[in-house]
């Protein structure tokens, strides 16, 4: 069933999040293999753009953590389009682990927040109709007081996934990290890689 986002789901997720210690006691992960691929499926915040190509996330994560990662990044890009292409990316690269972080362009065109929750949703489900376990990035809503958008919450309580709900936002907030408004430099990206190891080592995939 498709999630509504909703003041009501919203707030029930923030009550999950209490529950299970404020997000500490996240959904765990199957343990990676050595030989394992991780996907990073998102936009430009995937992809790196306001720094070098070995200083984008993936690029740092896949040194921090001595796994393959792929970095699926399109910049610009819509949920729905990410929706579109994730089904050729995912037969592709064959992952075992696909981080998601997708939507903020959608937020930046002042797109339909409901579909974009939807689309994120769907490209949740079809990773895991692949057995390939999900991990999901929260981006920052636009506006003077950076915050998660609540949808991220919603979504990862919804589909049972471990969420990194605060590096964004944090990376944003912070000028000597961010190349331009919305986009890290390479040491927000480091930090942003960092967030992410953290994580996986918490839910047991490291």
């Amino acid at each position: 069933m498709a999630l509504k986002i909703t003041p009501k789901s919203i707030f029930a997720s923030v009550v999950f999040l209490v529950l299970t210690g404020c997000g500490s006691d996240q959904p765990n992960l199957s343990a990676l293999t050595t030989d394992a691929t991780i996907l990073a499926f998102g936009d430009s915040l995937t992809k790196g753009t306001g720094a070098a190509s070995d200083q984008s996330y993936p690029a740092i994560l896949s040194r921090l953590s001595g796994i393959t990662v792929v970095n699926a990044g399109v910049p610009g890009e819509l949920s729905s389009d990410g929706l579109q292409r994730l089904p050729n990316v995912l037969q592709t690269t064959q992952p075992q682990l696909m981080i998601l972080c997708h939507g903020g362009n959608d937020m930046l065109r002042k797109k339909d927040l409901q579909a974009a929750a939807r689309n994120i949703e769907s490209m949740i489900a079809l990773a895991q109709a692949q057995n390939v376990e999900v991990l999901l990035i929260g981006v920052p809503r636009p506006g003077l007081f950076l915050g998660t958008a609540d949808m991220y919450l919603a979504i990862a309580a919804h589909s049972g996934i471990p969420a990194e709900n605060d590096v964004l936002s944090d990376i944003i907030s912070d000028p000597s990290l961010k190349s331009d408004p919305i986009h890290p430099n390479g040491k927000g990206y480091q930090r942003m890689a960092e967030a992410v190891l953290s994580l996986l080592q918490d839910t047991g995939a490291l």
